[in-house]
C-alpha cells in the first residue's frame, strides 16, 4: 500500500521534479464541455483509448459544470476543472483516461505518480485500487469493457509496464478530495500514461453502501502529477550553492528548488536546505533585508492564484524567522498570476511563470 504527499514544484528548475503531465488539471480546453463523453476533444494533452465514454467538467459550463453537475457536487480545489470516469460498472463497462507525457521517461529513474479522487455523489459502489498502465505508445482499442492485459499484451509493437495503487480502505469520500499515489521505477520510453480500472467486475475489489446497488463507482480526478524523484544535477542549475558575487542588489532574483507539501503550504526538507544557504547569507550581512515575491502561471481563478501566492511566500517568510532571521528584515508579496514572464498557451511557459522570487535592498 502507497499513499504519500504529493509535492510541487514551485520556482524555474530545469530538471527538477518537472511535472511531465501536460494540462495536469484540466483546465486547459478546446471547448467548454456541453455533454457526456466529449473528454478526449475538449481537454489539451488527454485522451480516451477505449470507447467508454470518460467526461470533462468545468466551471464554464452548465450542462457540465463544476461544482454541481449529473453526478453529484464536487468543488475543484485546483482551478475551475476536473475530469470524471466510472472504474466500476455493471456488464464490466470501463472508462479510462490517457496522457502523453512532456518527455519520455529515463530507464532507471524513480518518479512520484500522485492524483486526487473524490466520490460522485451517485455512486453505490467504491473501489479500494487504482490502476496505472505506462506504455511507449498510445493505446487505442474498440472496446468498452475493462481494458485487460490480453489486450495490452495482444499489441506487440507496444511495450507497456502495469501497476496497482492499493488502499486498505475503499475510496468512498464524497466530499473531500484524497490523494493516490505511488512510487513508479521507469523500464525506459514511457511516453503515454493510462489511469483506470483494468479489472473486470469479478476480480474488483468493492464496496456496496447503497441498497438495490446498480450505478456503479464513478469518480472525479483531478491534479495529475508524475514528477521525478531525484535531483537532475546537470544543466544550467548544477551549482545551486549561494555565491555573493553572483547576488545584487535590487534585483529580482530566483529561488531554484523551493517545493511545498501540497494545500498545507509546508517546506519540505530539500526545500529547507536550499533556504538555508539563503539565510546564512543574510545572516552574513546584518545590512539586508529580503523581499519575496510569489507568482503563479494563468491557470485558475485569479482569487485561488492570488491566495496561493500569498501562502507560499508566507511559508517561505515563516521559515526564515523561525531560524532566527528577524521579521522586520523581511516582508512579501503575492502576484497570482498577473506578472507572467513566458506566455501561458505552452506548458513550458506556465511552468516558468510557476515561480518564487526575492530582492535583496539595504536597510534604511
Amino acid at each position: 500500500m502507497y499513499c504519500i504527499k504529493v509535492l510541487f514544484l514551485w520556482g524555474i528548475c530545469t530538471g527538477f521534479s518537472q511535472n511531465l503531465v501536460m494540462n495536469p488539471s484540466f483546465e486547459e480546453h478546446n471547448d467548454c464541455p456541453v455533454r457526456l463523453g466529449n473528454f478526449s476533444t475538449d481537454v489539451i494533452g488527454w485522451s480516451t483509448p477505449t470507447k467508454g465514454s470518460t467526461d470533462y467538467f468545468h466551471g464554464c459550463s452548465e450542462a457540465m459544470g463544476t461544482p454541481k453537475n449529473f453526478n453529484g457536487t464536487q468543488i475543484a480545489d485546483f482551478g475551475e476543472g476536473y475530469a470524471g470516469f466510472y472504474l466500476y460498472a455493471p456488464n464490466d463497462y470501463r472508462e479510462y483516461m490517457q496522457a502523453e507525457l512532456l518527455s519520455p521517461l529515463k530507464k532507471g529513474v524513480s518518479y512520484e505518480l500522485s492524483f486526487f479522487v473524490s466520490l460522485a455523489e451517485r455512486s453505490d459502489f467504491a473501489i479500494n485500487e487504482f490502476g496505472v498502465v505506462f506504455s511507449e505508445l498510445p493505446l487505442d482499442f474498440e472496446i468498452h469493457k475493462e481494458l485487460s492485459k490480453m489486450h495490452l499484451y495482444k499489441d506487440t509493437d507496444n511495450t507497456f509496464t502495469y501497476l496497482e495503487i492499493g488502499y486498505s480502505h475503499f475510496a468512498n469520500d464524497t466530499k473531500d478530495w484524497m490523494l493516490v499515489s505511488t512510487p513508479y521505477v521507469a523500464k525506459g520510453n514511457e511516453k503515454f500514461m493510462t489511469l483506470g480500472n483494468f479489472k473486470n467486475n469479478a476480480r474488483t475489489r468493492k464496496f456496496i453502501f447503497k441498497k438495490g446497488a446498480k450505478q456503479g463507482a464513478y469518480y472525479y480526478v483531478d491534479m495529475v502529477s508524475l514528477s521525478s524523484a531525484e535531483a537532475d544535477t546537470s544543466g544550467d542549475l548544477a551549482d545551486t550553492s549561494l555565491k555573493k558575487e553572483t547576488l545584487t542588489l535590487n534585483t529580482t532574483h530566483l529561488f531554484q528548488h523551493v517545493l511545498f507539501d501540497f494545500d498545507e503550504y509546508e517546506l519540505i526538507e530539500g526545500a529547507k536546505t536550499y533556504l538555508k544557504e539563503t539565510y546564512d547569507f543574510l545572516v552574513s550581512d546584518p545590512s539586508l533585508q529580503i523581499v519575496i515575491h510569489g507568482h503563479t502561471d494563468g491557470v485558475g481563478t485569479a482569487p485561488y492564484n492570488m491566495r496561493l501566492s500569498n501562502n507560499r511566500c508566507e511559508a517561505v517568510a515563516s521559515y526564515f524567522i523561525d531560524l532566527g532571521l528577524p521579521k522586520e528584515r523581511i516582508s512579501w508579496r503575492g502576484h497570482g498570476g498577473s506578472l507572467p514572464i513566458a506566455v501561458n498557451t505552452t506548458p513550458e511557459g506556465r511552468r516558468q511563470n510557476r515561480r518564487v522570487e526575492f530582492i535583496l535592498t539595504k536597510i534604511e
